[in-house]
């Protein structure tokens, strides 16, 4: 009980700075737009995604929840949800074989809807549990990694269901991806190091929009930020907002910091590992320990010094270099910090319940795909944020709305 208590504290605070996504779950309250719904979720297990929870069982809609990544899991707040009548099947800590095997809990129950951050969940769906694919008809999914999966998927044909990129919204993009990430990273990064950035050379590899927010908030604190990347035009773009772009070969050599902001795999590899600077730093941001190839720096490795600080492993090269892994490879920003600041997970969270909402009533009606959510649930979020933080805008006059609508007004 006094883990539920301690969880519970947690996930009042987390709600202090996400009025919109509790107005939503009050009016939710009221109209009930999950009732008889059955929802499997693959979530990270916070406070935030607690507040998340509490809207859509508010909405009428019995939830089972299993961790999208076993580091990120706060198990106060898992046990508090459990009080609160929500199935949780997540662990702080938990190997590989037990986070997958929290996944099959999850979805033990037969849902009719599922939420994915990462694709694991809808994946195991149409690998290893296609008996329960006939009942799901419609899911969500939160971060670009896992689209990036769904849109292969659907392109192949194999996606059985239809699934809301929430992921893609423009809220979604500006304040979680990219303000969101950028603060959550270097929290992360000083937690575990205690570093001093100022004067630090930076290697941002990726400048989607995660990774333009890790560059600007390094730049913010004083670093040489070099931005690494495979796309010519967002090259062109880091190039012209001033940062040094760089392929990773000549980055390795330079850098004493690295983070890795792509979706993909193996950014940084042996090659990259056998130049680096003595006391180098590494550290993910994107979604799956992928992005450093660990398996490279064990082999390559001498001696591993495991816990040098929390969350921080030394490796030891046989030439005497050492290189500092953080989190093990995984997510740093949730790992060795709390991920992204509350008020940034009310605008997620807020268009993630909204699309569930939505797609609870449109379901039956959508072929299987990738679906963008629809323009007016972005524009409902923002507006509701810019109420709640007592901002206000313009309106357009009857003349500038003619005047927009009209192709026959020049100058």
């Amino acid at each position: 009980m006094d883990l539920s208590e301690s969880g519970e504290r947690q996930i009042s605070w987390a709600a202090r700075s996400m009025p919109v996504l509790t107005a939503i779950g009050e009016r939710f309250a009221l109209e009930r737009p999950l009732d008889g719904l059955k929802i499997a979720a693959c979530l990270h297990v916070t406070a935030e995604t607690a507040v998340l929870m509490g809207a859509l069982k508010a909405g009428g809609a019995e939830i089972a929840l299993a961790a999208s990544n076993p580091l990120s899991t706060q198990n106060d707040v898992a046990e508090a949800l459990r009080v609160y009548g929500i199935s949780v099947h997540a662990r702080a800590g938990v190997d590989r074989a037990a986070y997958y095997r929290h996944i099959h809990q999850a979805l033990d129950f037969g849902p009719d809807l599922v939420l994915d951050d990462g694709c694991d969940l809808v994946n195991i769906l149409h690998t290893e549990r296609t008996d329960l694919l006939e009942g799901v008809s419609g899911g969500c999914e939160e971060t670009t990694t896992g689209i990036i999966r769904l849109r292969q998927m659907a392109a192949e044909d194999a996606l059985r269901f239809p699934v809301v990129a929430v992921n893609d919204t423009r809220t979604k993009r500006m304040f979680d991806n990219r303000y969101g990430t950028g603060q959550s990273t270097l929290d992360g990064i000083m937690r575990a190091t205690n570093t001093m950035l100022a004067g630090r050379t930076v290697v941002v590899a990726g400048f989607g929009y995660c990774g333009r927010g890790v560059a600007e908030r390094a730049k913010g604190f004083g670093a040489r930020v070099i931005v690494t990347e495979i796309d010519a035009v967002k090259a062109l773009d880091a190039t012209l907002q001033g940062y040094e772009v760089r392929p990773m070969a000549q980055a390795a050599l330079i850098g004493d910091l690295f983070v890795t902001v792509t979706g993909n795999r193996d950014v940084i590899r042996a090659e990259h590992l056998s130049i680096m600077r003595d006391g180098a730093i590494l550290a993910n941001a994107g979604h799956f320990d992928v992005e450093i190839d660990v398996r490279a720096l064990d082999e390559l490795a001498g001696e591993v010094h495991r816990g040098v600080r929390p969350n921080t492993d030394e490796y030891v090269l046989p030439d005497g270099r050492r290189l500092l892994l953080l989190a093990e490879g995984r997510l740093v920003n949730l790992t060795a910090a709390e991920g992204h600041p509350a008020a940034v997970m009310d605008m997620s969270f807020s268009a993630q319940a909204l699309a569930v909402a939505w797609l609870a009533g449109a379901r039956l009606e959508l072929a299987p795909g990738v679906y963008d959510v629809p323009e007016e649930i972005d524009h409902e979020v923002a507006r509701l944020k810019l109420a709640a933080t007592g901002i206000g805008i313009d309106v357009l006059t009857p003349d500038q709305e003619d005047y927009l609508h009209s192709w026959r007004v020049g100058s």
